[in-house]
């Protein structure tokens, strides 16, 4: 099996969607079927279930998988290391973010590059399905998450911003003329939930599981990704809350971002594996508690 199609299918693996792979890839839809196609010859049988609306692994996917993933990163992370010898980087920071706003965050790039010449830092995006799955598999050193985290096996260090909350509705959406909307109306509308339940406290913190007089929030639909997200909310089958950045980073025709006045800051912390001292993330966290704590209006 070639990389490019190891690649194409763990991709497809994670989006389960043909059109997203590919515009992940920078591909044609037509190419990921092919790579598909051939590997399941190859290999005599199903990897993936199709239908109409829906992509899943079978068992020999899911197999495949698991085993085909942490050879690929390997991979990716000797050739990474390689070319970062060959420009005299002798250890690369690497950090996954769950917000869109990284350019709000430069001068935290910028300081620890200044202050650290002789490493890198790479930062990418990090999806909210599986929040700590990268952490804990060694793909990235530090996430950048809300808070709280609460998980035995990792550290929470300071947070790094935090931010206002805005509620997402559809253009047309009864709400989408206010100026402003109060936290109790996640009790009227419910919200989104995620095809893979993160853990209750977190997710709590993010979207409340009861609004503050008690009345529950109903997930009304479940997402896997950003794109269902908005999908579903400009089609006007759903409401979510998001961080106040959204509006900068992710402007749409068919959204309305309304200002909570009563909803709690969200804040955005950094978390990393519980594990002997690392210089690097010592030196981040040093760059940090110097530049403060920036609260994003």
């Amino acid at each position: 099996m070639e990389l490019r199609d190891i690649e194409i299918f763990l991709t497809l693996a994670e989006e389960l969607h043909f059109g997203r792979t590919a515009a992940r890839l920078h591909v044609s839809q037509a190419r990921i079927s092919q790579s598909i196609k051939q590997q399941e010859r190859r290999i005599g049988g199903a990897l993936f279930e199709r239908s109409s609306r829906t992509v899943r692994l079978t068992p020999v996917g899911e197999q495949l998988r698991g085993d085909l993933l942490p050879i690929y990163h390997g991979l990716k992370q000797s050739v990474q290391r390689a070319r970062d010898a060959a420009r005299g980087v002798t250890d690369v920071l690497r950090i996954g973010m769950i917000p869109s706003n990284t350019h709000d965050l430069r001068p935290f790039w910028d300081t620890f590059r200044k202050r650290h010449p002789q490493w890198g830092l790479r930062v990418r995006h990090n999806q909210f399905m599986d929040p700590f799955g990268p952490l804990r598999r060694g793909q990235i050193d530090l996430l950048v998450s809300w808070l709280p985290v609460e998980e035995r096996d990792l550290t929470v260090g300071p947070m790094i911003f935090c931010e206002p909350r805005v509620l997402a509705v559809a253009s047309d959406h009864v709400l989408a003329g206010s100026d402003t909307v109060s936290w109790e109306v996640l009790g009227d509308f419910g919200s989104l939930g995620a095809v893979e339940p993160a853990p209750d406290y977190w997710e709590d913190a993010f979207t409340p599981f009861y609004t503050p007089s008690g009345r529950p929030v109903e997930r009304q639909r479940t997402i896997a990704t950003l794109d269902d997200l908005y999908t579903l909310i400009s089609m006007g089958e759903g409401v979510n809350s998001l961080g106040r950045h959204v509006i900068r980073y992710h402007p749409r025709p068919d959204v309305v971002y309304l200002p909570y006045h009563d909803a709690p800051l969200l804040r955005w912390g950094l978390v990393w594996r519980s594990e002997p001292d690392s210089p690097l993330i010592r030196g981040f966290l040093e760059v940090v508690r110097d530049l403060g704590t920036p609260e994003l209006s």
